[in-house]
C-alpha cells in the first residue's frame, strides 16, 4: 500500500431475502402495535379493545408464511383501523369509571350506558338496588346518575348538605324549553328560585290555608255531590278520575287565580287538564333521548315541537288568567288573596318577567292537579279491594264525626285511622316513584364514593317505600302501621332520624314540595269524605289493575269504574243541600 494514501474498507451487511425484509417490518410493526394496546389497556374499554387486536394478530400469525408475507401491511392496518374505532365507539356503550384525584370511585352499577329507562323504570331501579347496595350510578347518554336508596343516605345527602345536592338538572325539553328555566321546579339552585319559592310560599303557608279553607271544604262537597248525582245515586259505576280532576283543579284555579269552573265540560277545564298531561307525557326524567344527547338537540324533531308548543300554550292562556285578575283588580273588585293577586302586586319589587309570572303560574296548575288527583284515584282503586279496611273507617268515622254532618278539618287529629289510611296510600302508590332529579354543584365524596359535581341524584322512592326493615311486609296495604303516628306528612319529613319518617313521596330537602300542607288537607277532605258517604265496591267483571298505570312524570291509575253506593240516609239530605251553591262564583 502505497505510503500517505488511505483505503477506506466498507463491509456490506449481507442483503436479506424478501421474506427476511418482511420479517423484519413485521417485528417493528408487531412492537408499534403493541405499543398502541398498551395505550388502549389504559382505558376500561381494552379488555375489549385488546381482545379483537390479540384475536386478529392470532389470525395472522396462523396464516401461510407467504400468505403472510403479501398481506401482512393490509391486515394490520385493518387492525389498527377497527382497534381504534372501537376505542373511540365503546366509550358510548359501556360506562366510565369516573375517579377524583384521591382515588375514589363513583358509586357502582351496570356496565353499560342506556338510552333511556324501560316502561317502569322503577322496577328497574328497584333492582339494581338489591344487586348494587343503597348508593349506586348508570349512565343515560353522558349523563351520570346517581340512585339513592336508603333512607339514611337521602338524608345525608339531600338534608344535610343540601347546599350541595339541592339544583336541578338542566333537562332539555323540561327545564330549557318548556320552561325555560323558570318556576319552582326548574329553576338552578340560587337565587331565582329563592325568590319563587319565597312567593309561592305566601299561598302555601300552614296559615295561609287558614285563609281559604273554606273554599277547599266547598270544592271538597261538590265532588262527592257531582259524584252522587252522576251514578245515579250509586246505581251505576263512574270513573272517578273526571270528578278528582276538576276537584284538585278547581282548588289550584282558586289559590292561583280566585276563579273557579263550575263543570267538568268547561273548555278551560278540558284545555289545562290537557296541557298537564302533556306535561307531564314530556317531562318523565328519563323520557327522551334528545335530554341526555346533546347534538340530537341541533335537529328537528317532533318532542321539541311539541315542547315548543306547549311552552306557548302556558303563556297564552296562564297569561291570560292573569291579566284577567288584573282586570277585576283595575275595575275595582276586592280579589280574594291568591297566586295572581300576589304576582301583579310585586312584580315590580320581586323583579319579575312575564315569562316568570306566566310560569309560576302553570307550576301551581301542574303540580297540584295531576299529582293530587291521582292520589284519590289509588284511594278509590284500592280501597275497593279491602272492605275489612273500609269497614274500620266508617267505624271510626261514624263514632267520632257521626251521621248528622260531614268530615271537616278540625276533625283530622280524632281521626287516626282515616289519616293512616291516607299515609299508606301514599306509600304505596306515591304520585312520583322518580321525581325531579337534584342536581350536584360540587364535587362530594360519600363513604369512598365519588359524586361528580353535575351528577343527578334520584330519589329512588320505590325502593324507600319497601324496605322491609322500615316497613313490615312492604307490598301489603296497612294502614296500622302508621297507627300512633301524629304527625303530619310535612313535620314528620323534618324528623333527624330518616327511619322514621312516614314516606318519601313530596321529597326530601330543600327542593321538598312547597305544596306539602295544602296536599295534605286536600287529600284529608276528599278521603274522609268519600269514605263518610260511601261504600265503595270494584265492578265485579272489570278488576283493577294496581301495578300498570299511565304517566310518564307523575302516575295514575289506568282507567277504571267503581259502584259508590250511598251509605246512609243523611247522604242525599246532606248533598241535596249542596244544590243552591252548586253554581256560584266563589
Amino acid at each position: 500500500m502505497p505510503h500517505g494514501r488511505h483505503t477506506c474498507v466498507t463491509t456490506r451487511a449481507p442483503r436479506l431475502s424478501r421474506v427476511g425484509r418482511v420479517a423484519s417490518m413485521h417485528k417493528s410493526r408487531v412492537a408499534n402495535t403493541f405499543h398502541f394496546a398498551t395505550v388502549l389497556t389504559s382505558s376500561p374499554f381494552c379488555s375489549i379493545t385488546f381482545g379483537f387486536v390479540l384475536f386478529a394478530m392470532s389470525i395472522v400469525s396462523t396464516a401461510p408464511l407467504h400468505f403472510r408475507a403479501v398481506n401482512l401491511d393490509a391486515n394490520l392496518t385493518f387492525v389498527l383501523i377497527v382497534a381504534a374505532t372501537l376505542y373511540i365507539v365503546l366509550p358510548f356503550f359501556f360506562r366510565k369509571n369516573i375517579v377524583d384525584k384521591n382515588g375514589n370511585s363513583i358509586p357502582p352499577g351496570p356496565l353499560l350506558r342506556l338510552p333511556s329507562l324501560p316502561d317502569y323504570p322503577e322496577r328497574t331501579l328497584h333492582a339494581w338496588a338489591q344487586k348494587f347496595g343503597s348508593l349506586y350510578s348508570f349512565f343515560i347518554g353522558n349523563q351520570l346518575y346517581i340512585v339513592i336508596s336508603d333512607a339514611n343516605v337521602a338524608r345525608e345527602l339531600l338534608v344535610n348538605n343540601g347546599a350541595i345536592f339541592s339544583s336541578r338538572k338542566q333537562y332539555f325539553i323540561k327545564n330549557q324549553t318548556i320552561l325555560r328555566g323558570r318556576a319552582i321546579s326548574a329553576s338552578p339552585y340560587g337565587e331565582t328560585w329563592r325568590q319563587h319559592r319565597k312567593v309561592a310560599a305566601q299561598l302555601l303557608t300552614p296559615k295561609a290555608i287558614q285563609g281559604y279553607n273554606d273554599v277547599l271544604d266547598y270544592e271538597a262537597r261538590i265532588m262527592i255531590r257531582s259524584m252522587y248525582k252522576e251514578s245515579m245515586q250509586g246505581a251505576l259505576p263512574i270513573n272517578p278520575a273526571h270528578y278528582t280532576g276538576r276537584y284538585t283543579l278547581n282548588n289550584m284555579l282558586t289559590l292561583a287565580f280566585a276563579t273557579r269552573t263550575d263543570s267538568s265540560s268547561d273548555p278551560l277545564i278540558q284545555r289545562i287538564l290537557a296541557m298537564a298531561l302533556e306535561f307531564n307525557d314530556l317531562t318523565g326524567p328519563f323520557a327522551n333521548l334528545v335530554d341526555f344527547i346533546e347534538p340530537l338537540q341541533w335537529l328537528p324533531n317532533r318532542t321539541h315541537a311539541r315542547a315548543e308548543k306547549l311552552h306557548s300554550e302556558f303563556i297564552e292562556v296562564y297569561g291570560a288568567m292573569i291579566m284577567a285578575v288584573k282586570a277585576r283588580m283595575d275595575a275595582g273588585e276586592d280579589v280574594p288573596h291568591c297566586l295572581a293577586k300576589v304576582l301583579i302586586e310585586g312584580q315590580q319589587q320581586e323583579k319579575l318577567d312575564w315569562e316568570d309570572m306566566c310560569m309560576l303560574s302553570a307550576a301551581f296548575a301542574i303540580g297540584g292537579v295531576h299529582s293530587t288527583s291521582g292520589i284519590i284515584q289509588w284511594f278509590l282503586a284500592l280501597i275497593g279491594k279491602h272492605p275489612d279496611i273500609q269497614a274500620r273507617a266508617h267505624h271510626e268515622l261514624d263514632a267520632v264525626v257521626g251521621r248528622d254532618r260531614w268530615p271537616v278539618a278540625e276533625d283530622e287529629k280524632d281521626l287516626p285511622f282515616i289519616r293512616a289510611i291516607i299515609k299508606e296510600v301514599l306509600r304505596v302508590h306515591a304520585p312520583f316513584w322518580n321525581a325531579t332529579p337534584h342536581s350536584s354543584t360540587e364535587d362530594f365524596v360519600y363513604n369512598g364514593m365519588y359524586i361528580p359535581k353535575g351528577s343527578a341524584l334520584i330519589l329512588n322512592c320505590f325502593t324507600l317505600h319497601h324496605n322491609e326493615a322500615r316497613y313490615s311486609d312492604p307490598h301489603a296495604f296497612n294502614p296500622d302501621r302508621y297507627l300512633g303516628d301524629e304527625m303530619s306528612c310535612a313535620e314528620s319529613a323534618h324528623q333527624s332520624n330518616a327511619m322514621e319518617r312516614d314516606h318519601w313521596s313530596f321529597g326530601a330537602g330543600r327542593r321538598i314540595c312547597p305544596g306539602i300542607n295544602v296536599a295534605e288537607r286536600i287529600l284529608f277532605l276528599a278521603i274522609s269524605r268519600l269514605l263518610w258517604a260511601f261504600t265503595i265496591h270494584e265492578v265485579p267483571t272489570e278488576p283493577i289493575s294496581l301495578e300498570e298505570y299511565e304517566g310518564t312524570s307523575g302516575r295514575t291509575p289506568m282507567p277504571y269504574r267503581v259502584h259508590m253506593l250511598p251509605r246512609h240516609e243523611r247522604v242525599h239530605t246532606a248533598l241535596e243541600a249542596e244544590q243552591e251553591i252548586a253554581n256560584c262564583e266563589l
